[in-house]
């Protein structure tokens, strides 16, 4: 069993390859569920599960150097996957679409402060 996350544990997928690392993430998911409600009944006789939206924060995206060095520009990033390494299980958010980005000015510095992400699929592996 290996230790806690760093942000080498968490990075950007596209196209199979590392494209940058994060810092640290926050995850939300939403189910639109609904009730099913029948005529004489005071509550509801069933709920019908409804479509999944996952958003992701990141914080303190770095490229990698190869990223740098093939002119990688986060604005022009699409359908890419964000893998979250943990001790026991390796999750993936892939059909990745930023909505937000968000920077601080720093000459020549290939970060992006937060990226606001959503994505279309939720996966869990074993470690």
């Amino acid at each position: 069993m290996k230790g806690f996350p760093t942000s080498s544990d968490i990075y950007l997928e596209l196209d199979g390859r590392k494209v940058a690392v994060v810092q640290s993430y926050m995850a939300k998911a939403v189910k639109s569920s609904q009730s099913v409600e029948a005529f004489g009944e005071s509550e509801p006789v069933a709920t019908i599960e409804g479509q999944k939206k996952y958003t992701l924060e990141l914080t303190r995206l770095y490229a990698t150097d190869d990223a740098v060095s093939d002119g990688i520009n986060f604005y022009e990033l699409k359908d890419f996957s964000l893998v979250i390494c943990k001790p026991d299980r390796k999750i993936i958010y892939s059909g990745c679409e930023w909505s937000t980005i968000q920077e601080d000015g720093q000459l020549n510095a290939m970060v992006a402060e937060k990226v606001t992400v959503v994505a279309s699929k939720r996966i869990e592996t074993g470690a």
